[in-house]
């Protein structure tokens, strides 16, 4: 199967022993739009911790980048926290080549057209791609003589197993020249009391974002999926070091799909792992980076020390 099939995914995930979907299958444009209202949510601290660090250190961060650089992103969205850095490195680089790459390419074009409008030296080269092989869509984007940031902001990371973590960033390491870097966003450890509610808010808008994978099963493949026999669950697993989200069957009940001539069998009880999200420290940080060709260079966190960005230098 491809990396961007759909229906593929869907069949392999939905009739495995343990059921699963892909987590990157959660961003169409409904999809999108809920996780844009989440990172508004006062339990859901992610983007609020990351944008204090960017905001803090936005002159470190940036000259730490070097005088002259392009800019990729991966998992670009609607480029929020992107703009705390481009306020800072077109102060010093006036002329500036963005290359967002993200699955959502009506996200992209929104973006991109606004990004234009709000800086005049930009140039921005848009890539409509998933990343989780992220040499593909680098290969896709204008080379230059300049350094590569790749910057890979929030905590999407952690959506990867560790192995597949490490297996994505030497797969990237690839793409770019020593001296290279990767400027990576990570959710640091905590205690499950803010971890639970981050994920599973009383207004009940990640459940809305889970179920959206069912919406979409019955929107793009025929499917028969009835929301009201799924309910959304999300728990922190600490000897796992993750937070697991799953749709759990409220009844047995068979489901059909039309579109991959299919029927799929749930118990009672039975759950859809729809997405993991690891949890770091400093030392898987730098476990993550030698394992795939980067070295750490510089670490900052917001106050609380809830989240960390992380400057990864590419080996030589």
């Amino acid at each position: 199967m491809s990396d961007d099939d759909f229906g593929g995914d869907v069949r392999a995930g939905l009739t495995a022993e343990r059921k699963w979907l892909p987590p990157r299958w959660f961003y169409d444009a409904l999809g999108s739009a809920l996780f844009d209202t989440i990172c508004f949510l006062p339990e859901y601290y992610v983007l609020r911790a990351e944008a204090e660090v960017l905001t803090s250190y936005c002159d470190e961060i940036v000259s730490s980048f070097g005088p002259h650089v392009r800019l990729v992103e991966l998992g670009s969205g609607a480029a929020r926290k992107t703009r705390i850095l481009l306020d800072g490195l077109t102060e010093r680089q006036p002329a500036l080549e963005y290359v967002p790459v993200d699955i959502d390419a009506a996200m992209l074009e929104k973006t991109g057209r606004e990004l234009l409008n709000e800086y005049a030296g930009l140039r921005v080269t848009a890539v409509c791609s998933n990343f989780a092989t992220p040499s593909a869509p680098l290969s896709l984007a204008p080379s230059g003589r300049t350094r590569t940031v790749v910057l890979f902001l929030g905590s999407t990371i952690g959506n990867f197993e560790p192995a597949a973590a490490a297996a994505m960033l030497r797969n990237l390491r690839s793409a770019l020249a020593p001296g290279d870097a990767l400027f990576l966003g990570a959710d640091l450890k905590k205690d499950r009391s803010i971890l639970d509610p981050a994920y599973d808010d009383p207004l009940g808008v990640t459940a809305s974002f889970n179920l959206n994978l069912l919406g979409r099963i019955n929107r793009e493949l025929g499917g028969h999926f009835d929301f009201a026999a799924f309910r959304h669950r999300a728990f922190y697993d600490q000897a796992l070091g993750r937070v697991e989200m799953h749709l759990v069957s409220t009844r047995a009940q068979r489901v059909r799909i039309d579109a991959l001539d299919l029927e799929i069998a749930f118990d009672e009880g039975e759950t859809i792992h729809t997405e993991s999200s690891y949890k770091h420290d400093a030392g898987t940080m730098a476990a993550l980076a030698g394992a795939s060709g980067f070295t750490v260079q510089k670490t900052w966190t917001d106050a609380r020390g809830w989240f960390a960005d992380v400057l990864m230098i590419a080996e030589r």
